[in-house]
C-alpha cells in the first residue's frame, strides 16, 4: 500500500503527537487573525462562532491527508478543493491565490518551529521533507508559483509575511472570540503559545511583548511527558469539551 507520506517520515511523528499539533495551531491561530483575505473565514461565520471547533476540523483534514493511503487523501484533497470552491460560489468571488499559499506557507512553518520547541531541532534535510509533503498538498489543489525547494521557499515566506498580514478590525474581534472561548487562563496560554513559534513579523504586528512567561515550562513539560504525566497537564489547561478530539491526537 502506497502511503501519502512515507511511514518513517519525520511529518508523521511532527503530526503524531497532539502538544505539536496543538502549536501549530496555535501559532497559525495568530497569522490568521493578521493575513489580510481573513474576511474569507468570516464569510461562512463558523471561525468566529466556533473557533475551537473550526480548529479540529481543520486538524482533522490535515491529519487525513498526513497518514492516509495515497488515493485516500487525494481524496481529502479533492474535498477540501470542493469546499473551497463552494464558498467562492456563495460569495461570487475567488479566493485570492495569495491567501492558498499563504495557508500552506503557515503549515510548513509551524510544524518546523512547533516540534523544534517542543522535540529537536530539524537537519536541513528534514526540513526539505516537511516542505516536499506539503508542496504536493498544494500541487493537489492546483496551487500555482509554489517554490519548488525548502531553500527557495525561505525568502518567498518572508516575503509573502511582509506583504500579506496586517492588523484589521477582523483581527481584533477574531482575538476577541478567541478569549471568549477559551476563558481568561486558557487565552493567557494561547498567548504565550503563540510567542513562541510565531515569526517576529506577526509578533510586531499583534504587539506582543518579547517577555515569555510559558518558556521556562517548556523543559518541566518535556520532563513530565517522558515520564508519562503530561496527561495531567493537558487535563488541568485543556478544555474538557475537546479532550477526546485532542486524546486522539497521538498516534501510537
Amino acid at each position: 500500500m502506497e502511503f501519502f507520506v512515507d511511514k518513517g517520515s519525520v511529518v508523521r511523528q511532527i503530526w503524531g503527537k497532539s502538544d505539536t499539533v496543538l502549536f501549530i495551531f496555535a501559532g497559525a491561530s495568530a497569522e490568521f487573525a493578521l493575513n489580510k483575505a481573513v474576511d474569507w473565514l468570516y464569510f461562512t461565520g463558523r471561525l468566529p462562532a466556533d473557533p475551537l471547533g473550526r480548529l479540529f476540523s481543520t486538524v482533522s483534514y490535515a491529519r487525513q491527508i498526513v497518514f492516509s493511503e495515497k488515493t485516500a487523501a487525494t481524496q481529502a484533497i479533492a474535498k477540501i478543493a470542493g469546499i473551497h470552491a463552494a464558498v467562492e460560489k456563495n460569495r461570487n468571488a475567488k479566493i485570492p491565490a495569495w491567501a492558498y499559499r499563504d495557508v500552506l506557507f503557515m503549515l510548513i512553518g509551524y510544524s518546523i518551529s512547533s516540534f523544534e520547541l517542543l522535540e529537536r531541532k530539524l537537519s536541513a534535510a528534514e526540513k526539505e521533507e516537511v516542505f516536499r509533503v506539503f508542496y504536493k498538498v498544494g500541487k493537489g489543489l492546483g496551487l500555482q508559483e509554489l517554490p519548488s525547494t525548502y531553500e527557495e521557499w525561505l525568502p518567498v515566506r518572508r516575503q509573502h509575511l511582509e506583504d500579506d498580514l496586517g492588523k484589521s478590525s477582523y483581527s481584533i474581534d477574531l482575538y476577541l472570540q478567541y478569549k471568549k472561548h477559551l476563558g481568561l487562563l486558557r487565552y493567557a496560554l494561547l498567548i504565550e503559545s503563540q510567542k513562541m513559534v510565531c515569526p517576529k513579523r506577526v509578533m510586531e504586528l499583534l504587539e506582543f511583548r518579547n517577555v515569555n512567561l510559558l518558556r521556562p515550562a517548556v523543559g518541566m513539560y518535556k520532563l513530565m511527558r517522558r515520564i508519562k504525566l503530561d496527561w495531567l497537564i493537558k487535563a488541568a489547561i485543556l478544555p474538557s469539551k475537546y479532550k477526546a478530539e485532542i486524546k486522539a491526537l497521538d498516534v501510537a
